[in-house]
């Protein structure tokens, strides 16, 4: 059989593999619902950007993980020793950030809608930028930064008008988009004028992020062309420039074996050449250049076992394939109609050719995990069913609908497992009630 990854197999006794590891046998020891984390595969996937960064960018480029894909310590931890700087979107993740010991200079705090609260917060901990959605939030940053007497680093955030072939749900680069600040429009530029009025800020960046799960091989270049330009228009109204070109993130990830795959080192390289050509052509200083990328740093480092309760067959319409998880543990088929890859992790040499509904035990009729999956006729209650690629958008997004407590992460490496995060307990779900 092959697999959407190539840190999933078959062991010696029929068993699905992950990270080498038996997974029938990790459900036994940890229970389910269970997320499982390859630490291996995680650093590997930091240091394709790290070295493709270190090849073809300046020293003082960075990409920094995006901490909405999946964020805990220990997944913080792993990528700031790894070398990349990391994006943040709460003070829940900036405190992850903090409590794992990541390097504060090296945080972006994003988001379209930062409190007062979040960012006296995220100043009195040191970050080390604010990336500036409107302007707004723009003049509530250097007031606070003014009240605290500081001079803080920000990037002010554009929609550049690409379109990157996605999702609607995840397309951030319209010039519509809930995020950034239109170039088209023209208040973009007012926006640069009246932050450069701003003696509390410096402004060091210009950031755009056109989208999630990117597989147009031109969208980054298209984006860098633009950007570029706009850093040129800056400098040719104002006099000022920019030192920074932050590109956000978005490469896409296979999660079944018909989707396509990117090589992201390749397409790093490709826009690299279009940074250097361009900015030569527009005689401006080539700037840093930072990426964010979340969901193919972590994505195929995850995957999530269930246990198989009821098989309902209703004759002459559909079998439905009933879990101990659903909606709460990955609400990303609701969502988006995300598509996942299910195997029977015990009975993985099986020929998978009956197709059922997988679906959760939340009280909804959208609680599906996958529709039409192949499956073993054999599949019955107590079997193991794992859904691959499962690391980005699923523990971040968990809920406790129902009152359901969210599984544990148990990270593997060199054929050890450890609990990184705890699976949470009935007395959790009502810690909070008075």
């Amino acid at each position: 059989m092959e697999f959407v990854c190539g840190n999933i197999g078959v062991g010696a006794n029929g068993h699905l593999t992950f990270a080498g590891m038996d997974t029938a046998a990790l459900a036994e020891q940890y229970g389910t619902p269970l997320y499982l984390m390859d630490e291996a595969r995680l650093r590997h996937n930091c240091r394709v950007y790290l070295d493709a960064f270190q090849a073809h960018f300046s020293p003082d480029s960075l990409p920094c993980y995006a901490s909405k894909a999946n964020s805990f310590k220990e997944l913080c931890r792993i990528v700031a020793s790894e070398g990349m700087g990391l994006d943040v979107v709460s003070c829940g993740e900036l405190r992850t950030a903090l409590l794992s010991g990541c390097d504060m200079s090296r945080v972006f705090f994003h988001g379209n809608n930062k409190t007062d609260a979040d960012i006296r917060y995220a100043m009195e901990n040191g970050v080390g930028y604010f990336i500036l959605d409107d302007v707004e939030e723009l003049l509530a940053v250097s007031r606070i930064a003014r009240e605290m007497n500081l001079t803080q680093k920000v990037q002010l955030r554009v929609t550049p008008g690409i379109d990157p072939h996605t999702y609607a749900a995840v397309d951030t680069g319209r010039v519509d988009s809930k995020f950034g600040i239109a170039i088209e429009t023209g208040q973009a530029d007012e926006a640069v004028k009246l932050l450069l009025q701003q003696p509390a800020l410096e402004l060091t960046g210009i950031h755009c992020h056109v989208g999630s799960q990117v597989f147009g091989e031109d969208v980054f270049q298209r984006a860098a062309a633009v950007m570029l330009d706009y850093i040129a228009h800056i400098r040719d109204i104002t006099g000022y420039t920019v030192r920074q070109l932050n590109l956000g993130g978005g490469y896409g990830v296979p999660y079944t074996l018909s989707d396509g795959t990117v090589d992201i080192a390749a397409r790093i390289g490709e826009v690299a050449q279009v940074i250097h050509r361009h900015s030569a052509e527009l005689g401006i200083p080539e700037p840093a250049v930072l990426m964010e990328p979340g969901r193919s740093i972590v994505a195929d480092a995850g995957m999530t076992l269930y246990t198989v309760g009821t098989v309902k067959n209703i004759t002459g319409y559909k079998r439905y394939v009933s879990v101990d998880g659903g909606m709460a543990d990955n609400p990303r088929y609701a969502l988006y109609e995300s598509r996942y890859t299910c195997l029977a992790a015990n009975r993985i040499t099986e020929a998978h050719d009956t197709v059922a509904d997988v679906v959760g035990r939340c009280c909804e009729s959208g609680d599906i995990i996958q529709p039409s999956v192949p499956l073993p006729a054999s599949v019955c209650r107590g079997d193991i069913l794992a859904v691959c690629t499962t690391g980005a958008y699923n523990y971040s997004m968990a809920s406790n609908y129902n009152r359901l407590p969210r599984p544990p992460i148990v990270m593997l490496k060199d054929g050890a497992s450890r609990i990184a995060v705890r699976r949470e307990t009935p007395e959790d779900l009502t810690a909070l009630d008075l």
